[in-house]
């Protein structure tokens, strides 16, 4: 499928320079685009590689188009060339898809007492339960499971094998990726003599609009209240996100991210891969936590937050760490000579006058 530059500034905006008729088949990197291809330029880095690129057409910002001589093809002049990009790659990846038909798969099983949109697309071996509630357009991938009371949103797509529990919600134009469960128990237990006991978990998962959940990411049920995903929050996969947190809208959370019970993350946070978060601490609204920190307690105030001690030999790290475990030590002693060194100076100012 190809479209007319002039369609796509059309559709997506941007101001044009150079031949509106021109067709373009997808996206491609500066370096492997071809003449059927547009590109984009992000990071003035690459200005070289887009003045050599091949492609048919070039999403760049103002202040590069300035500085970019040597490319004869068309530009389209935005304000945020990645973000445009991004749009643009939707707009491709829509005009390929090959929609699926609305409809039950004959092996799906829907209980009877569940409303299923007529057109929402239920795939093969796919099971909703009683008084669930799969929205208009909602698109259900092979071997999903849609637990008791859920409801799922107009445009949401299941991918294959995942997992929606009893009575959790999400909203509209969500994507849930294959392997994601969301909600599980949370791990509640109380110990008794010794012998953990079992605390039964009766909230829910409350999920917006246009969240997208990673494969193999986990979101625990409340133990009392809900556990809540705001809208635009965007989870990379294998997260675990425990029972009781609350995550603001339009946060991103990469990979292997651990957050503990009762966490509240704000709004416009970004949390980098393998991060952990205590549970039960507040994390504002735009703090960005680097990746591998591990935040025990609140961070109250919006920046970024770095708590990792940067990579050696293992032999100088093995050196730093014994210091780092002395340092209690060496500050007891330096207390001590400062304490020696006032007493030594007051005894010497008694002896002058």
């Amino acid at each position: 499928m190809s479209i007319r530059l002039a369609q796509l500034v059309e559709r997506l905006g941007g101001q044009l320079k150079g031949d509106a008729q021109t067709q373009v088949q997808g996206i491609a990197p500066l370096d492997a685009a071809t003449a059927a291809h547009i590109t984009f330029l992000s990071n003035p880095k690459f200005r070289s590689q887009a003045e050599q690129t091949h492609a048919a057409a070039l999403i760049l910002s103002e202040a590069d188009d300035v500085q970019i001589a040597d490319y004869a093809g068309a530009r389209i002049i935005v304000k945020n060339p990645y973000a445009y990009f991004a749009h643009a790659a939707q707009l491709f990846e829509q005009l390929a898809a090959q929609p699926k038909p609305a409809g039950i798969h004959p092996s799906a099983f829907v209980d009877p007492a569940a409303k299923v949109s007529a057109s929402a697309v239920i795939g093969p071996h796919v099971v909703i339960e009683a008084d669930a509630d799969i929205g208009e357009r909602a698109v259900i991938d092979a071997g999903s499971f849609v637990g008791r009371a859920a409801k799922v949103g107009a445009d949401t797509h299941f991918h294959a094998r995942a997992t929606l529990h009893a009575r959790c919600e999400i909203g509209q134009r969500g994507i849930i990726h294959s392997g994601a469960v969301i909600g599980a128990d949370g791990f509640g237990f109380a110990n008794e003599a010794g012998a953990w006991v079992k605390i039964p978990q009766v909230g829910r998962v409350m999920i917006g609009d246009d969240v997208e959940i990673g494969a193999n990411t986990t979101i625990d049920r409340g133990a009392l209240s809900d556990t809540v995903i705001e809208e635009g929050v965007k989870l990379d996969n294998q997260i675990q996100i425990a029972h009781n947190c609350h995550i603001g809208a339009h946060t991103a959370i990469a990979a292997c991210v651990g957050i503990a019970g009762s966490a509240r993350i704000g709004k416009y946070c970004s949390i980098g891969g393998a991060a952990m978060i205590h549970g039960h601490i507040t994390i504002a609204d735009k703090v960005h936590v680097s990746a591998g920190t591990l935040a025990l307690r609140s961070i109250l105030e919006p920046g970024q937050y770095t708590g990792f001690y940067p990579i050696a030999k293992h032999g100088d790290w093995e050196k730093s760490a014994a210091l780092v475990r002395n340092l209690g030590t060496m500050r007891e002693k330096i207390r001590a000579l400062e304490k020696s060194l006032k007493t030594l100076t007051q005894n010497q100012e008694t002896n002058n006058e």
